[in-house]
């Protein structure tokens, strides 16, 4: 499995150099605790004007004047980003204070900032508010994607379960290891598969070199015979193209948006996992803000999480609709794919590769106890090891 060049990179130097990049950005400069010179808790003057160790002076507060927040969005592509955060963010949260609360809001893919190092970030309050994509832990902490390893959950019903079961645990890890505070656990619509060339079923899938976003994907599909290839999101159309990958994994209408349907001829719709993203604050810049704040922000995020989730569900059907051209297509370009049944005997192919496979290969990469993760918090919910049920929008 290739991984991108970046990866290469000693951690400490990327840190270094995100670090720097980031610091000559308007909607960082602020400080460590996400608001700007506004006058909003614990603004702080520049990091030049303080000698290293020493106190940073605080400037002085203007009681009447908003808080601003300094927020690092999803991915700038998708619907969860135009429609939802940068909307929430920009427009409504002054709504919904009366004022009170303002933000400038950034996406991660457009900012330059690599997602694998977005809770780094958090944690270092370089980034303040951010929303971070789950994949991008698993390299370094693949003990917090458990949620959402591939063939886990066939449709969104199952995949909440699993959120309810895992999100207590998720929560007080991040808190208490990363000092970040998580706001809202967001989702995807669900990870489908574009093949160029005839697919009829999951293990027609082996011999072919296969994009994938996460090393659990990549478990998935090696298990039925196909090359992982790890491709960032935006390049999945050129690699089709190319050839450098026969078939992609990605959501059902983000691949519509990137006009995958242009370019591969069949969809396979039975969701192999959904994308999940974590939206957090550094601990120091929430505790900033004044406790009613927190409350509002708290009880907003949360409806915008349903809305997301909702959102999801019904994007993976319309994506479907869309790239194989149906008539109920309404929120994208409509394709001429053919799509793929998914028979029961996939169902339970998909059940067997995620038990024999990727939970297993899941437990050995964690360098925690992940047995004992898993045993208390999904496993507690599914005796089985997974969550079966009817698959989404994809008979």
């Amino acid at each position: 499995m290739r991984l991108p060049f970046f990866l290469s990179i000693p951690p400490a130097v990327r840190l270094f150099a995100l670090c720097g990049c980031l610091a000559l950005w308007p909607w960082v400069a602020s400080g460590q605790d996400g608001v700007g010179s506004t006058g909003a808790p614990g603004a702080v003057a520049p990091a030049t004007a303080a000698k290293p160790g020493a106190p940073r002076p605080r400037a002085q507060r203007n009681p009447d004047a908003p808080i601003r927040l300094r927020v690092v969005g999803g991915l700038g592509l998708v619907t969860q980003y135009t429609q939802f955060e940068e909307p929430f963010w920009t427009r409504d949260l002054s709504r919904l204070s009366g004022g009170r609360l303002v933000a400038d809001i950034v996406p991660f893919d457009r900012a330059g900032v690599p997602g694998v190092e977005m809770l780094r970030l958090l944690q270092l309050g370089v980034v303040p508010f951010g929303t971070a994509l789950m994949s991008s832990f698993s390299a370094q902490y693949p003990q917090y994607t458990a949620v959402d390893l591939p063939g886990l959950s066939a449709d969104i019903a199952s995949l909440r379960r699993a959120s309810a079961a895992f999100r207590p645990y998720l929560e007080e890890a991040l808190r208490e290891e990363h000092g970040v505070e998580v706001l809202a656990v967001y989702v995807y619509p669900a990870q489908v598969v574009f093949c160029k060339k005839t697919l009829t079923r999951l293990d027609d899938l082996a011999g072919r070199r296969v994009r994938v976003s996460s090393p659990a994907q990549a478990d998935f599909v090696a298990a039925l015979g196909a090359e992982p290839v790890v491709t960032a999101f935006a390049q999945q159309r050129s690699s089709l193209e190319s050839g450098d990958v026969d078939c992609a994994v990605t959501g059902a209408m983000s691949g519509n948006t990137l006009g995958l349907d242009t370019v591969a001829s069949f969809l396979y719709p039975l969701p192999l996992n959904w994308g999940m993203a974590v939206f957090g604050a550094n601990r120091a810049a929430w505790n900033a803000l004044p406790a009613d704040a927190r409350t509002l922000l708290r009880t907003e995020l949360g409806r915008l999480q349903e809305a997301v989730w909702a959102q999801a569900e019904r994007e993976t059907a319309q994506g479907i609709a869309c790239n194989t051209g149906q008539a109920s297509c309404r929120d994208g370009r409509k394709g001429a794919m053919v799509l793929v049944p998914v028979s029961e005997r996939d169902d339970r192919r998909r059940l067997e590769v995620f038990r024999t496979s990727v939970l297993p290969k899941w437990r050995r990469r964690c360098a925690v106890n992940c047995d004992e993760i898993w045993e208390r918090t999904i496993g507690a919910h599914s005796p089985s090891g997974s969550q079966a049920g009817p698959r989404a929008a994809a008979r």
